[in-house]
């Protein structure tokens, strides 16, 4: 018995050590990049939503949750990633799905334009923030690259363990506990850079969708069709990259095919009341806090007359919560934009100096 104990003991020590080694080595996205933090934020939720979004930066930095909530009274999250994959954000919504059932789930199509994986680098931002489940398992399979191998996702440090001459302070400050860098899954920037226009679009050969790309969209649909979940399409107002008319075409088609409501906001850039000289912080790629809050205004307005969301503004089981969310959001608002005044730039974005 006492032998036994003594190999226990060994054991667990070393599981011990190697799990905190991996917790060392794993990056933690707080400053610079961070939206690989941005998955597993939606774990810390305490109520459920009414409306789920998934996609790419098309989602997370352009619409704001807590002004959907503030002006229209709609609950939702965004379960964003840089670029998302349309197989990663069905498998996404599978996860979801453990947790809680929207009334309604809205895709940006972008990402459609990807049929095949493309890179490890934004493969582990959306994945490894995942938590544990088949949806998990079945995501990283469809998303992985020739180079790639299951086990490391499995067991991270096998993917990580040359990091030892990368660590920073950060690494060991978010060792065990991160802080929000989202507010709800959006991606706040208060400063500005104006557009100057874009290159004129590439022709390409073959303007039909990928087949695998379609296959993902078309369980997307069924699965929410399953659920009673109404699926809502979305293009957001950015320009670039470029979305093809021909593209758009297929959505219009495949929404009426499939009694789905879709919408290209491109066109609406002046009803919505966006100014790409003000509304962007990187030149038109991206709306800044000034911009995403326009475009929601306008997409809550939308939702509120097409959909039959109800006002959680008089909900004491969501007012209190939403009280503290838009009082942080509000606050990093404030600190960015006073930042932007003494100092021409954001000195402390990316170190998360508001609290979760």
């Amino acid at each position: 018995m006492k032998r036994f104990l003594k190999i226990l003991l060994v054991v667990v020590l070393t599981f011990a050590a190697l799990n905190l080694l991996q917790r060392l080595l794993v990056p933690k996205y707080q400053t610079g990049i961070i939206e690989g933090s941005m998955i597993e934020e939606y774990y810390n939720e305490a109520e459920n939503h009414d409306v789920v979004m998934i996609g790419d930066c098309e989602l997370y930095e352009n619409i704001s949750p807590v002004t959907l909530y503030e002006e229209y009274g709609i609950t939702s999250y965004i379960r964003g990633s840089a670029q998302q994959l349309v197989w990663q954000s069905y498998y996404l919504l599978e996860d979801t799905l453990r947790y809680e059932t929207p009334k309604v789930v809205v895709f940006n199509v972008l990402s459609l334009k990807y049929d095949k994986p493309q890179s490890e680098a934004y493969n582990r931002m959306t994945l490894d923030g995942m938590e544990w489940s088949s949806a998990k398992v079945d995501a990283i399979k469809a998303s992985m690259t020739e180079d790639e191998k299951f086990v490391e996702y499995l067991f991270p440090i096998l993917r990580y363990h040359s990091r030892w001459s990368e660590l920073t302070s950060d690494d060991f400050k978010y060792l065990f506990e991160k802080d929000l860098v989202t507010h709800n899954g959006y991606y706040m920037r208060a400063d500005a850079k104006p557009c100057m226009g874009f290159p004129d679009p590439m022709p390409l050969a073959d303007y039909t969708l990928g087949e695998n790309a379609m296959k993902y969209l078309e369980k997307m649909t069924k699965l929410c069709k399953e659920k009673g979940i109404e699926l809502i399409l979305i293009k957001a107002p950015i320009e670039y990259p470029h979305w093809y008319d021909e593209w758009d075409v297929q959505m219009e088609e495949y929404a009426k095919e499939n009694g789905l409501k879709y919408i290209n906001f491109i066109p609406l850039q002046e009803e919505i009341g966006l100014d790409m000289t003000k509304d962007t912080y990187d030149a038109g790629l991206h709306l800044n806090v000034w911009g995403a809050e326009k475009f929601s205004i306008y997409f809550g307005k939308w939702l509120k007359e097409n959909t039959e969301l109800p006002d959680r503004r008089r909900d004491e089981k969501y007012s209190s919560v939403w009280e503290e969310k838009t009082k942080r959001y509000e606050k990093e608002k404030k600190q960015q934009t006073d930042e932007l005044e003494k100092y021409g730039k954001l000195v402390s974005f990316g170190a998360n100096a508001v609290k979760g």
